[in-house]
């Protein structure tokens, strides 16, 4: 005779169109939960036979004090910060970290969750990839009373923790710099048009010639999809070789604006004077770089120490329902690529 598969949690959460979290709270009468909606999981889950998994529940007196943390690039300057700052902090409380990449793919994303999963982590951190947009994969650890906070690049279909950076701030506060020093046509090498913090920057940078009646031109606007070196250096060959070129550039990070500086410096623009250029990141190299290239600080090694603290801490307690977002403020790094425009 085959043994019936047990009922899980994230198997009401599906059925019902709801998410893990919700059904959980709902079958313990949450008062943040619609009463209809508490009734409609209690009727589902005594009409299937749901047995709680109270191992899970309690988040399993046997931990193995391993967390998991998942980026989409080791080699990444921020996030190789982000991962100091986290290692630093798991060691104080007794904790190892097990690191793992996606590449920015989906695929691989998932694929280290899984292998964290069968390694019993105790928790997740994780930084989405560009093609994680719903993050079904990642409710299988709340599912199983692990909990994950999402940091950076986040997703609000998932009902999480998250730390990120106040990215419309940062971009905001980088192009009025370059308004100040008086560019008037600034183009944006922009992230993914589906990713979170990409679509923060954009409208920082938006409102900012908004608020100081600039120009703006969809034409000076490109999607980077790799977040490359080579993407910048080629959008900024077709935009200066166009009809109405910009005189600067504000880049969705500092690889992209290294692309643009290459590409400037080989086809003999002034930098600064002729042209502008502001990166995203604050990366080492940001400051080595000829021209030095200014840059938003996103204060990584902070955001690790902090998503790591939380995260220790929601285990500790065996919280499951904390869903706040804790946003770390930006800080705008000037240096000599930014500076004023010759009249």
């Amino acid at each position: 005779m085959i043994e019936k598969r047990k009922l899980t949690l994230k198997d009401i959460a599906k059925e019902l169109g709801i998410s893990v979290s919700t059904a959980s709270r709902a079958l313990k009468e949450h008062p943040d939960i619609a009463k209809d909606t508490i009734r409609l999981v209690k009727e589902y889950a005594e009409a299937h036979h749901y047995v709680p998994n109270f191992l899970a529940v309690n988040f399993r007196k046997s931990r193995t004090f391993n967390i998991g943390l998942i980026v989409p690039e080791l080699v990444h300057h921020f996030f190789s910060t982000v991962i100091s700052g986290a290692i630093d902090e798991a060691k104080k409380c007794g904790y190892n970290v097990l690191v793992s990449q996606s590449n920015d793919l989906l695929k691989d994303e998932i694929v280290a969750c899984r292998t964290m999963l069968a390694s019993s982590v105790d928790g997740l951190l994780i930084s989405i990839s560009n093609e994680t947009l719903e993050g079904d994969h990642l409710s299988d650890f709340i599912s199983e009373g692990k909990p994950v906070i999402q940091f950076d690049k986040i997703t609000d279909q998932l009902d999480t923790p998250k730390v990120t950076v106040d990215d419309f701030e940062g971009a905001y506060h980088a192009v009025s710099h370059l308004i100040d020093q008086g560019y008037g046509r600034i183009a944006h090498l922009r992230g993914r048009e589906n990713v979170k913090n990409a679509k923060e920057r954009f409208e920082g940078y938006r409102k900012a010639l908004s608020d100081h009646e600039m120009e703006f031109s969809d034409n000076w606007v490109k999607s980077c999809i790799a977040i490359s070196e080579q993407e910048g250096f080629d959008f900024a060959k077709e935009l200066m070789e166009g009809n109405n070129p910009p005189d600067a550039f504000f880049c969705i990070t500092d690889l992209v604006a290294l692309g643009v500086i290459k590409y400037l410096k080989g086809a003999g623009y002034q930098i600064p004077g002729q042209v502008g250029v502001m990166g995203f990141s604050n990366w080492k190299l940001a400051e080595v770089v000829s021209p030095g290239l200014s840059s938003v600080d996103q204060f990584g090694y902070e955001m690790g120490i902090k998503s790591m603290k939380l995260l220790i801490e929601l285990i500790q307690n065996h919280d499951l329902e904390n869903h706040e977002t804790f946003e770390i403020k930006t800080k705008l790094i000037v240096r000599e690529s930014s500076l004023k425009r010759q009249k």
